[in-house]
């Protein structure tokens, strides 16, 4: 038997040698291989998709591309990062430019799929665009010492297809696991909360962290208030270990907000590696104050609560719509509820 299995599988090579010469066998078709061509088939077959279902087929969009300035990436450490940290500068503005135009995910199975492959193609494109700025910059740039910055200690090829997921039914989602659980398709939800647990501000992110979400939560709950007349900064801002970002809270402390974000997470023991000296331990050592302990004791009855009271008292513990723009107005349905639930309870008691 093992000699008949053994014949078997030598004959299927073979054969397949002969079919295939050294390719895999499941090779892109030539003429998706390369971008223009990967564009001409998927145009081909929306319009007869189009046709089918009886829509007028219309002229097609031009592509819009990010134009990634070199101030943006150097701002954020591209020196020292190099040529990885282009590429997630660009798409962060291509999320960005996303945001900004909300659009709709449609309904139909088969739009939103050309939407998906789309995505990948601009995400691909996006790519490119960005080590192609990279490479300008550091044939024009010099060092510290002042040379050229010229030759690579490795050659670096971009990717000729586009790489990555994207869901069909949310392609705005992301792939995010919590602690604790597994992987699942989700938003990030941010919220910024009085000590009476009235939210003032709730967003949705697309990164899994925290990290970075400090200040633009801020900004988002500081710019509500003023918009109905009060100007009053907060005293402090208080945030768990996963929203330590050192720029971002001298930023805020120099505005004259007190932070109490504790650098090291609960479940360490010790300070992270390399976390030391500095405003680590100028923030260790507020929160070991009685003013600092008592601040920070603050979270535990503001904004975990607020979650608690949605997630299982109110049994919202997930969306129903689709797209960034339809999740965002859920999101700030179901914080707009909770805070008229507020209202009315404060009403009763004062009432009763």
């Amino acid at each position: 038997m093992v000699r008949e299995i053994l014949r078997e599988a030598e004959e299927t090579d073979r054969r397949e040698d002969e079919l295939y010469g050294d390719a895999r066998g499941d090779e892109l078709p030539e003429q998706l291989r390369t971008a223009e061509g990967r564009k001409a088939a998927l145009a081909e077959a929306k319009r007869r998709i189009e046709e089918r279902k009886g829509r007028p087929v219309g002229p097609q969009e031009p592509e819009q591309d990010v134009e990634l300035d070199p101030e943006l990436v150097l701002g954020r450490g591209g020196r020292r990062a190099g040529r990885r940290e282009w590429p997630r500068v660009a798409r962060r503005e291509l999320e960005s430019r996303r945001e900004r135009q909300a659009e709709p995910v449609p309904r139909d199975r088969e739009d939103r799929l050309f939407g998906a492959l789309g995505r990948l193609e601009e995400n691909h494109r996006v790519d490119l665009a960005a080590n192609q700025a990279y490479e300008r910059w550091r044939s024009t740039s010099r060092d510290t010492l002042g040379r050229v910055m010229k030759g690579y200690s490795k050659p670096y090829t971009p990717p000729t297809l586009p790489d990555g997921q994207v869901n069909l039914s949310d392609p705005d989602s992301r792939v995010m696991r919590s602690k604790g659980l597994p992987h699942r398709q989700a938003y990030n939800v941010q919220s910024a909360v009085t000590e009476q647990q009235i939210i003032l501000a709730a967003e949705i992110s697309l990164a899994a962290a925290d990290f970075g979400q400090l200040e633009p939560i801020l900004d988002r709950a500081l710019a509500h208030l003023s918009r109905h007349g009060i100007d009053e900064q907060p005293e402090a801002v208080v945030g768990d270990a996963g929203y330590w970002h050192t720029q971002q809270i001298q930023a805020i402390e120099d505005r004259g907000i007190e932070v109490l974000v504790p650098p090291d997470g609960a479940a360490r023991e010790g300070n992270r590696p390399g976390w030391e000296h500095g405003l680590y331990d100028t923030m260790r050592e507020k929160l070991k104050t009685e003013r600092g302990r008592k601040l920070y004791a603050l979270r535990k009855i503001t904004i975990e609560p607020v979650f608690g009271q949605i997630k299982y008292n109110r049994r919202v513990t997930q969306f129903v719509r689709r797209g960034r723009a339809a999740v965002h107005s859920e999101l700030r349905l179901v914080a707009a509820t909770h805070n008229i639930l507020k209202l009315h309870n404060h009403w009763i008691a004062n009432t009763a």
